[in-house]
């Protein structure tokens, strides 16, 4: 049974280390037969979330016009998401963490779906225990859906320029997870 995949890349790069892991992920997805879409974070608008309440305590629409909206309808149509990062620091990038915020007023209704974490980060091999921290990051955010399944985990490690992630592991990693959905 295909399903319906919805990446979502937060390199502020297009071609970046972790944006390419997404590329690898979605060519598995897509020639396993499934709907793989690549949201690439930077090229939206995205506001943070004022925590006007609006949405979660009078359960309205947000009144930011932006394309948060637009992504929170993806990921409720989506059987499966892939939250895709950079390590900054030992953690997310700010601009998925941005996208995650604005989920606040329909996160209740993101029930039963299957995860994927990508990430990539300069750190090498040695930094590996601290690196375990961005998909600590992630879960923060699945711990308060109903029912999430995490898939899969791809960690990258030792890439931090363009194109460092060439002939890395973890690309045929991400490939084969896309693969075997």
């Amino acid at each position: 049974m295909s399903k319906k995949v919805l990446i979502l890349s937060s390199s502020p790069r297009r071609g970046g280390n972790s944006d390419t892991l997404c590329d690898e992920f979605m060519r598995g997805a897509r020639e396993a037969g499934n709907e793989a879409e690549k949201i690439f974070l930077r090229d939206k608008t995205i506001h943070y979330c004022t925590g006007c309440s609006t949405c979660s305590q009078y359960g309205k629409p947000c009144p930011q016009k932006d394309d948060a909206a637009e992504i929170i309808d993806k990921m409720l149509a989506a059987d499966v998401i892939v939250l895709a990062t950079p390590v900054y620091f030992y953690a997310m990038s700010a601009q998925l963490k941005t996208m995650l915020d604005r989920c606040c007023g329909l996160y209740t209704e993101m029930k039963n779906k299957e995860f994927y974490f990508l990430a990539a980060a300069a750190e090498g091999e040695e930094g590996l225990d601290s690196l375990e921290h961005v998909f600590d990051n992630l879960m923060g955010f699945l711990d308060c859906l109903e029912n999430p399944v995490v898939r899969g985990k791809v960690l990258a490690t030792g890439v931090w320029h363009v194109g460092e992630i060439q002939g890395n592991p973890a690309l045929e990693k991400a490939y084969k997870m896309g693969l075997e959905l």
